[in-house]
């Protein structure tokens, strides 16, 4: 048996010591540049005796089992019979003041130069360590001579340290293996869902990307999770990702694991929870001086986490704060620390996708890990990685910060003033929204401002403007690295705003390669979706390769179980806005609710849009109160949210006796409509069961509302000969449509209707984006839509 470790996870984990402090933003320079364009251009210069990003590999004999420690030296320098490991790091230090390297890039070196030297019989060996200043381009060189005896012992201390936690990790996967062989599907097979599973199977067999349509009903957690567990049984997969959107999709994953560990599943996993959910401090400061948890974290940690890991399987919110609090450690980094030793970790996109956030334990050293990613509402992953990769500074930002920081620091005011310099020059030629070839002065003078405000943070510990100016350094420093990416898949643009500020960004268009380039640390990635239409649309964007696969799964569902029907004489066109419209709806509402006593929601383009219909709808059929409305508000916090589903879940919580008083005590039962938003918080990832409810009606096709970005992303796609309108347009709104719609039919007892309330679904350009299970849809006036919803209802009831 093969376990594999990078080179910089292994130095990091066992040579790590003392506290947490981000006190000092030294580290987020230096991460934000690592492998970026100091490497790039330093590798450049060199001569042809220079080898540069030299994969290396070093098998350790463990008896029973064998470590793989993996990595990438920067750069190997060969000269006549004298080796050089050349190690490379970005920084905006002052390199005057630098005493020496930092251990742990010393060791990561250390590492590779002897690998190195082992692997070609080499007697002695030099480390280079190349500083270079990401301002100024400075270079200073740090070097240290070892015999090969001297790097030999220093890392067999190095694995011996590490021995202890590979013996478990070795003895949990043949206890983990053996339970996989005998996992058996926890239920009995739904049609369809075993050719599913398969599907799964043989493209991480194939080492390829799978987007998967995937219905309601078709039970896709269960579909994708067993076959991915059982490719970790026959060594294809040594880790599984299973990577959200939304907190309750986490839930169900976990939910998941669970039902297979009552199969006998031997399995570690961990859900890593956001640091300001997870933190025990009311605020989170991650210093010594501000929190008892990080004053000598990491000296602590191990102890914490062999502790955890020799007792838990399932490293829970719950765990993980109870293990933190036992061991007075970080519990956000006790949190990520697990998930070295889960075999399933359960996240959000953010730590795989994040430039900034992703996991660099896993993700950091470029190689490719046997890991499998599983995309839950893979839809939403479009728009979360072009707000990932896309960066905005704010002119306005720049001149309250110079006012802030000038009596502290009048370096970086001055620098600020610089910025702001440039981005007046690019408003004074921007009327309105202008499309920029050229930001280079900006970035710049952007570059400096970095380096002053890294000096500052380095000096002055206790600054009274610290908080402030760490804030927007992170925004500078995001804006930097995405600058370092721009290619044809980016627009930069500025613009000035409705509230008079004025804003530059850089605008990742298309994120399908950025996407792809973060699947690529894996083995195989599984994007699924119910609504995952038109799916070629999704392939395009999300960094579909030849060779990859496409699955439509068939639904468990009659397609007669929902109605859909299409009204021909509606529609929310601007143009056609007005009260006749909004009577026109208002009346569909009350002639489809008035045929069924239950719950429906109806969703709207807008709030504005909500309310007028609302009104109209409460004055000319709903005097009497018949019928309970309750509105989505535009802003709802998380018990607000309940309260409102609440509404809908009713009572089917309540033992049996609380609901046989509830029906003595109410006289008259009433249907209860939901007025929302199409594409809000309640349009996705609520689920309401059985008659929790019946019906949704859906005002328009969920167009995004015309403004400069999304011209520049019409423009764009035009550009590559597609339809933009579609791209920008058509395709977001019908996802909108299509979420609201599949909030109706959600097990296979239930049965519904959803009501599309806009004449231009019945064009040509809108049929093939329904889903094959809407085969049975029909056109329908305001006059006819109450007697063809009686009609569905005399057949299932």
């Amino acid at each position: 048996m093969e376990m594999r470790i990078s080179v910089r996870s292994l130095v990091e984990f066992i040579l790590r010591s003392g506290d947490i402090d981000n006190r000092r933003a030294a580290s987020a320079g230096d991460a934000m540049q690592e492998g970026g364009r100091i490497h790039r251009m330093i590798q450049r210069r060199m001569g042809p005796e220079y080898r540069a990003e030299v994969a290396l590999r070093y098998t350790y004999d463990a008896g029973e089992y064998e470590i793989l420690v993996e990595g990438r030296a920067d750069g190997i320098i060969t000269e006549s019979a004298n080796v050089t490991i050349d190690e490379i790091k970005g920084t905006y230090h002052d390199l005057k003041r630098m005493k020496g390297p930092v251990s742990v890039h010393l060791a990561q070196a250390k590492c590779y130069a002897y690998i190195y030297a082992d692997q070609n019989a080499l007697s002695d060996i030099r480390v280079r360590m190349t500083y270079c200043h990401m301002e100024t381009e400075e270079i200073r060189y740090f070097y240290e001579d070892y015999t090969y005896i001297e790097l030999k012992l220093w890392f067999e201390e190095v694995m011996e340290q590490y021995r202890k936690w590979a013996d478990y990790r070795f003895k949990w996967q043949k206890l983990r293996q053996e339970s996989i062989r005998q996992l058996e599907f926890p239920f009995s097979y739904r049609e369809g869902q075993r050719e599913l599973a398969a599907d799964v199977y043989r493209t991480i067999y194939h080492k390829r990307k799978l987007f998967l349509e995937a219905p309601t009903g078709v039970g896709k957690t269960i579909s994708t999770v067993f076959p991915t567990v059982k490719a970790m049984g026959e060594g294809l997969c040594e880790k599984m990702f299973y990577l959200t959107a939304k907190t309750i999709t986490r839930t169900v994953a976990d939910d998941t694991i669970s039902i297979l560990r009552e199969q006998g599943l031997q399995l570690k996993s961990v859900i890593l929870t956001a640091k300001d959910k997870i933190c025990f401090l009311e605020e989170t400061a991650c210093n010594p001086v501000s929190c008892p948890y990080a004053k000598g974290h990491y000296d602590r940690i191990n102890e914490a986490m062999y502790d955890l890991l020799t007792h838990v399987d399932n490293y829970t919110r719950e765990a993980i704060e109870t293990y933190a609090e036992k061991y007075q450690v970080c519990p956000f980094e006790l949190c990520l620390d697990m998930s070295l030793f889960a075999d399933a970790v359960i996240c959000d996109y953010n730590y795989l996708f994040d430039p900034h956030v992703y996991l660099r334990r896993f993700f950091a050293e470029g190689v490719q890990g046997e890991y499998v990613f599983l995309v839950d509402e893979a839809h939403n992953l479009v728009e979360r990685g072009r707000d990932m990769y896309s960066a905005v500074l704010c002119k306005e930002d720049f001149l309250e910060l110079k006012k802030t920081v000038k009596p502290y620091d009048e370096r970086i005011a001055g620098n600020l003033d610089k910025c702001n310099k440039e981005l007046l020059a690019l408003k004074r030629e921007c009327k309105d929204c202008r499309v920029v070839t050229t930001i280079e002065g900006l970035v710049r003078s952007l570059t400096r401002l970095g380096t002053a405000i890294e000096d500052h943070l380095e000096d002055r510990e206790d600054s009274p403007v610290r908080e402030e100016i760490l804030a927007f350094y992170f925004e500078v420093s995001h804006f930097l690295e995405m600058y370092e990416l721009l290619d044809e898949n980016y627009v930069t643009y500025t613009e000035l705003q409705e509230d008079g500020s004025f804003i530059v960004k850089l605008f990742n268009v298309n994120p399908a390669v950025n996407l792809r380039n973060c699947m690529l640390r894996g083995r195989s990635t599984i994007l699924f979706s119910a609504t995952l239409l038109p799916i070629q649309y999704y392939k395009t964007l999300l960094g579909a390769e030849e060779g990859d696969y496409e699955v439509y799964a068939r639904s468990v569902f009659l397609p007669d179980k929902l109605g859909v029907y299409i009204g021909s004489d509606v529609t929310s066109r601007y143009a056609r806005r007005g009260e006749e419209e909004y009577y026109r709806i208002a009346a569909y509402l009350h002639r489809v609710i008035e045929k069924r006593q239950g719950n429906y929601m109806a969703f709207f383009p807008s709030h504005a849009f909500l309310r007028k219909v609302y009104e109209v709808y409460q004055t000319h059929f709903n005097k009497a109160g018949e019928v309970e409305c309750v509105l989505q508000e535009s802003y709802m916090n998380e018990e607000a949210r309940e309260a409102f589903l609440n509404h809908f879940r009713g009572n089917e919580d309540c033992d049996l006796q609380s609901l046989i008083q509830i029906e003595i005590e109410v006289e008259e039962e009433r249907s209860l409509l939901g007025f929302c938003v199409m594409g809000g918080i309640f349009s996705e990832g609520i689920d309401l069961k059985n008659d929790s409810l019946i019906g949704v009606l859906i005002v328009g096709t969920g167009l995004p509302q015309v403004c400069h970005e999304r011209e520049l992303l019409r423009q764009y796609f035009d550009g590559w000969g597609g339809n933009g309108f579609d791209y920008a347009y058509r395709y977001p709104g019908m996802n909108k449509v299509l979420q609201a719609a599949g909030r109706v039919v959600r097990t296979e007892d239930d049965f519904g209707i959803a009501v599309l309330l806009d004449e231009r679904f019945l064009a040509p350009t809108y049929r093939p984006l329904f889903p094959r299970e809407w085969q049975n849809r029909e056109s329908v006036t305001v006059d006819q839509i109450g007697r063809r919803v009686e009609k569905f209802w005399n057949e299932w009831l």
